[in-house]
């Protein structure tokens, strides 16, 4: 074998902690980085799959935390019907709603796919309807709409007034819900 005089090239400092010309040893732990991201893009697909199908079907429910009840459905402890004075709001572009506005629905008669026939009325009446699922309940016996704050009554009584049943009740039982409407057997008999 050849042998060449020594030259600059082959008087290295011994911290440099390189092999070959160019590459140092790869850090220890790095495949853990592409395990994590993994892990989390199956999550978000699993998530994002479980949604699209609540969307298509009420036999999948994705149930939001927001929206569960820990506790029966609350009861409407006074019920009441329209007074006079409150004048049901059956049309958006009659009301003054705030931004981002969406009507939830739960299915609580526990009768397959009238959470998407009460969406098709009020959709149909040009309403925005967010989520359809079903309640934690399934055998209310009276359906229920839940507005949030006293401004919104009118539109709540409209809600009783397109669906046919149903009686309105101010609560804060669904936060980040402005109109909740817990469908019970009423609605059902009047579908059949």
């Amino acid at each position: 074998m050849a042998e060449y005089p020594a030259d600059r090239f082959d008087e290295l400092p011994d911290d440099v902690a390189r092999v070959g010309a160019h590459r140092a040893p790869r850090p220890r732990g790095r495949g853990w980085i592409a395990v994590a991201w993994a892990a989390l893009a199956s999550g978000v697909f699993v998530v994002a799959g479980l949604w699209g199908l609540s969307l298509i079907t009420d036999r999948v429910s994705f149930e939001i935390p927001s929206f569960e009840a820990s506790e029966p459905m609350p009861t409407p402890t006074t019920p009441s019907s329209a007074p006079p004075s409150i004048e049901p709001i059956t049309n958006p572009d009659d009301a003054e709603l705030p931004s981002g506005f969406t009507i939830t629905i739960l299915n609580g008669a526990g009768v397959s796919g009238l959470g998407q026939t009460a969406s098709g009325i009020l959709s149909d009446a040009d309403w925005r309807v967010g989520t359809v699922t079903s309640a934690a309940q399934d055998d209310l016996e009276q359906t229920v709409v839940y507005y949030n704050a006293p401004e919104l009554e009118g539109v709540a009584f409209g809600m009783v007034s397109l669906l046919g049943a149903g009686t309105v009740e101010l609560s804060d039982a669904f936060p980040g819900a402005p109109i909740t409407i817990a469908i019970g057997t009423d609605f059902a008999a009047l579908q059949e």
